[in-house]
């Protein structure tokens, strides 16, 4: 996917409606998670699983993620992390 097309979101949009069940692509333009919720200034994303089931989810800051609207007005994001590096990290308990 070419993201440099798409439109990021500015400060207002960066809010919890907008950014929930966003889709997560890493270095490699492959998708790698989706954010589950937003937890203050960190965005919980779920890694891993099937349709949701045994998904991991890892809090990464929100400053770490590009977040952005594709040419039908999804949201999505874009990181340098990788799966691999997020499925590494400690699991997030609310």
């Amino acid at each position: 996917m070419d993201h440099s097309n798409h439109v990021r979101l500015s400060q207002a949009e960066l809010t919890p409606g907008i950014l929930e069940d966003a889709a997560i692509y890493g270095p490699g333009d492959e998708k790698i998670g989706s954010v589950d919720h937003v937890h203050g200034t960190q965005v919980v994303i779920d890694v891993g699983g099937f349709l949701g089931i045994g998904a991991k989810p890892v809090a990464v800051p929100l400053s770490e993620l590009e977040f952005m609207r594709d040419e039908d007005g999804d949201v999505h994001a874009v990181t340098s992390w990788t799966k691999d590096q997020l499925k590494d990290m400690p699991e997030h308990k609310d």
